[in-house]
């Protein structure tokens, strides 16, 4: 029998994709109202409004497979990092360079929120690490080593 592979995540990531199931009545019902415009051969919102739905139909079968295997990681502590924490690291190339991230499971990531995956390059190399620890990050363009200045819930 195949091992089965939980897919992490924090619980906050786990609300995200249930509220996408939130969003499906409303994409219905523009569809809805847009079937009743008229002639659909000519119909841009009508167009629009299959596709969106589509879309997030597809997203949503997606979504729901990761869910039915789905392990939520809440942290207890913030005595090393793990999935779910906010980490402050410092690159060693410069001393005043910080970047704080979010560590989160593999569908949660959003560069622009400095939400990061455990899998990637700095995740990996960070992971169960404490404050003070240097690890080094294997990445594709080259390695280079962080230190970790604060581990927070």
């Amino acid at each position: 029998m195949p091992k089965i592979y939980f897919q992490k995540m924090t619980p906050n990531g786990y609300k995200q994709i249930e509220q996408l199931k939130l969003d499906r009545p409303a994409k219905i019902k523009q569809l809805q109202e847009a079937r009743a415009l008229g002639d659909l051969s000519e119909n841009a919102e009508y167009s629009a409004a299959k596709r969106d739905l589509r879309h997030l139909e597809s997203r949503l079968r997606y979504l729901n497979k990761q869910l039915q295997y789905a392990e939520i990681i809440t942290p207890k502590n913030a005595d090393s990092v793990d999935i779910g924490t906010t980490v402050t690291i410092q690159f060693d190339d410069d001393e005043n360079d910080l970047e704080t991230y979010q560590i989160v499971g593999k569908q949660e990531v959003n560069v622009d929120d400095n939400k990061i995956s455990f899998v990637s390059p700095i995740g990996k190399a960070i992971m169960h690490k404490k404050v003070g620890h240097t690890a080094t990050v294997v990445a594709p363009a080259g390695s280079y080593t962080v230190k970790i200045i604060s581990i927070s819930i």
